[in-house]
């Protein structure tokens, strides 16, 4: 080869021979200027490409690793190493459908491994192709059976085509093959799935092997545990606050803190960001949606930060005008997230998710505002030391329920909720159209299944039995729940054609049959929450059983609101007894439904402009205490 041809190669060949030897030392911002400069000489040279690529990943520049480990795959496409590479720094980077192409650009006669169908797997499902991504996970699990973290993926995926009972199976495969730190939070979702399903043969085992997982851990630690399992589930205060904080720590793990804002400038407006993926058709935004459009203007500027999908529904639209600046973060990776963030300079960010699915709690993490406050989309503690208030009510969060929240409690003075007063209010359906018998005393449940345990069934069969009258309605949430149920029913003693299914439906028809129902009876150790405000809206008395947790108490908080207290109970024999008494006399319950339609223009609860008063007050005093330079501390309730 002629000298002026292999100078060239030689130089890079010294360049990439230094870089290595920086890398071995852990010096990767002069590794990678010396793989550069190899590059740079060698365009073409797959193997210093990788290792560029290598350098730039391992300080966190996932364009860059991503650019340059495309480029070392184009110069041997044959490279599964690279391909992966590439398919990694896309993945981190939240393009997910880009790394179902890298990964399906690999040529056909390359070599594929468990790794690289179980990469397309989480590919496809990130980028909502579930049911294609089992197909992939099949195949990883064809290669190499015993890998628990496919089996909990696959169980993911069958839990979006609404297979419940099929994803509970891969979450309890998963357990048996051991999945090491994820054990509580998997135990967690096999808790919850199989509730879904009103599945309750081993509920008892499953949620004591939870309990004993949580227990297991180091109480200061951080795990991926399941806090939205344990809020539902289950009545215990300290084991929610435990389960919460080691998953808040969990998520902020690897998040580093940006330097705290200047004091903002007191002349002009409070700038409040709400952050949420559930800018759509979904139940926050249904509760919400006035709230936001009644914002006094002249005092707030109001942005929604929306990490969710466009469902492209008229509630999309109108969320998306009631705020006056609405930033998409979907798909956007946490630093950029972040950085979006902090350069709206917001003085208080108000979280709407917690510990719920699509959560990105990890921007909170990273302290991006003055002020940072949870509200209305989980009900309990977020168990994380960078959010400083959860918004509640003297009902919902009485001070001296403070020791079981890591925020400190800020209450609103009448109730936490928000309600749209916008909504439709149709006319009640013919029962016949709504499946129900005409003379039957209608005893309605439509909380989602997870809510419905086996205690609560025993309590609602033996009202069945003393009521020979009554029917049971449930929403038919999903379509395995329906033969669980009646096989339960009939266990009971209770004749199965006495549980009547509502199938989904468009809101306004399911308002409108809503007010088909006498009774709405309430589920715990979870209330109904957007549900039990539904039927008061239509008219049907709530009947409740509170307890010590946050999401029992919710319903009771709409009583309050409404005038009902004496449906709140505190026992299950006062419940009971308080369905019975209301059942067997129907000029009360017709009374209460006569005062509840007509008090939709005057009840605090349906209040959307007072209560938007009321928490834009509750931030002055937040904004108050941070502006004069004082800790975030419990703020009483008080009217605006």
């Amino acid at each position: 080869m002629p000298q002026h041809h292999a100078a060239p190669q030689d130089r890079a060949r010294r360049h990439w021979q230094a870089g290595q030897r920086l890398a071995q030392t852990g010096q990767w911002a002069a590794a990678e200027r010396a793989f550069a400069q190899a590059v740079k000489l060698a365009p073409r040279d797959g193997l210093m490409l990788l290792n560029l690529a290598r350098a730039q990943l391992k300080q966190g520049d996932m364009l860059a690793a991503g650019q340059s480990a495309e480029r070392a795959f184009r110069a041997d496409p044959h490279s599964h190493v690279a391909c992966a590479l590439w398919a990694h720094c896309l993945g981190e980077q939240k393009r997910h459908a880009e790394v179902v192409l890298a990964l399906r650009s690999l040529p056909a006669d390359a070599p594929r491994g468990q790794d690289w169908h179980e990469t397309l797997g989480r590919a496809l499902q990130y980028s909502g192709q579930p049911k294609q991504a089992i197909g992939a996970y099949m195949d990883a699990l064809a290669l190499q059976l015993d890998q628990p973290q496919v089996h909990y993926q696959l169980g993911l995926c069958f839990n979006e085509l609404d297979m419940k009972q099929e994803a509970a199976q891969c979450f309890h495969t998963a357990l048996v093959l051991g999945i090491g730190r994820h054990e509580p939070g998997v135990r967690g979702l096999l808790a919850y799935f199989e509730r879904e399903v009103c599945n309750w043969d081993s509920a008892a085992t499953d949620l004591a092997a939870l309990r004993e997982a949580l227990h297991r851990l180091p109480p200061d630690g951080a795990a991926p545990t399941t806090p939205f399992a344990h809020v539902t589930l289950l009545d215990q205060p300290a084991e929610q606050l435990l389960a919460a904080r080691m998953a808040a720590r969990e998520l902020a793990r690897n998040v580093v803190a940006l330097p705290a804002l200047p004091r903002r400038d007191p002349q002009r407006r409070v700038r409040i960001g709400y952050l949420s993926a559930d800018f759509h058709q979904h139940a926050t935004s249904i509760l919400m949606a006035e709230m936001l459009e009644q914002h006094d203007r002249s005092r707030f500027e109001v942005t929604l930060f929306s990490h969710g999908r466009d469902d492209g529904t008229p509630m999309r639209r109108r969320v998306m005008q009631a705020g006056e600046h609405f930033v998409n973060l979907h798909r956007v990776p946490d630093r950029e997230a972040v950085q979006s963030l902090r350069a709206a300079d917001i003085d208080i960010l108000v979280d709407l998710k917690g510990h719920t699915r699509d959560n990105r709690l990890a921007l909170m993490a990273a302290r991006p505002a003055r002020v940072q406050a949870s509200f209305l989309g989980f009900p309990g503690s977020c168990g994380a030391d960078y959010i400083d208030y959860i918004v509640g009510d003297p009902i919902v969060t009485p001070l001296d329920h403070a020791p079981c929240y890591s925020e400190h409690i800020a209450q609103l003075p009448v109730c936490y909720q928000p309600n749209d007063r916008q909504r439709a209010r149709p006319a009640p359906m013919a029962r016949a159209d709504a499946g129900l018998p005409e003379a039957a005393l209608v005893l309605c449940g439509f909380n989602q299944p997870f809510k419905i345990s086996a205690e609560v069934f025993d309590a609602w069969c033996a009202l069945l039995q003393r009521l020979p009258r009554a029917v049971l309605w449930l929403l038919e949430w999903n379509s395995q729940v329906r033969a669980n149920v009646l096989r339960e029913a009939a266990v009971r003693g209770v004749d199965p054609a006495r549980i009547v299914f509502a199938p989904r439906r468009h809101p306004a028809v399911h308002m409108a049959r809503l007010g088909c129902a006498d009774i709405f009876i309430d589920t715990w150790p979870c209330n109904a929450h957007t549900t039990a405000s539904d039927a008061l809206w239509a008219g049907v008395p709530v009947v409740t059983y509170s307890g010590l947790t946050f999401a029992s108490r919710v319903a009771g908080s709409l009583n309050h609101a409404v005038g009902l207290q004496a449906l709140c109970c505190s026992t299950l024999a006062q419940y009971q007894a308080c369905v019975v008494a209301l059942a067997e006399d129907a000029p009360r319950r017709l009374a209460l439904r006569e005062r509840l339609l007509a008090g939709r223009d005057s009840f605090r609860l349906f209040d959307s402009e007072r209560f938007t008063r009321d928490i834009e007050a509750l931030y002055l005093r937040m904004i108050g205490r941070h502006d004069q330079g004082q800790a975030p501390c419990a703020l009483p309730a008080r009217d605006a």
